[in-house]
């Protein structure tokens, strides 16, 4: 991971770091190859021509370029998480109801398959 990456990630608030954090670790064990780098300035994980934003935001995680044509059901499940097109904002009360199948779900729909 490189330097602005990570100060990016060193910056997130205490109470946002969880969440970030496993939404990270969930895309990195699923995608251990990902190119993490920083675009729009915030983390970007690309697989391939895929590639998928988590950012933190005042309230939690938002989770941007997904399309919900690939999102595995997704928004369909959880319609008030959804602020515009390609945008999800999580506060930890609604991630803490949603496993990480689901999170997965919404992945591997936006970056492939990938390999585990």
């Amino acid at each position: 991971m490189d330097a602005e990456v990570r100060a990016y990630i060193d910056g997130i608030p205490e109470a946002h770091r969880p969440l970030f954090d496993r939404l990270h670790e969930l895309i990195m064990r699923t995608y251990p190859d990902a190119e993490v780098s920083l675009a729009y300035q915030m983390p970007t994980y690309r697989v391939g021509d895929r590639r998928v934003h988590l950012a933190a935001w005042r309230h939690g995680v938002s989770i941007y370029g997904w399309n919900k044509s690939v999102d595995g059901g997704f928004v369909e499940r959880h319609p008030a998480l959804r602020t515009s097109t390609g945008t999800l904002r999580l506060r930890r009360a609604d991630a803490a109801a949603i496993d990480d199948a689901e999170f997965l779900g919404l992945f591997r729909g936006v970056l492939g398959d990938g390999p585990g």
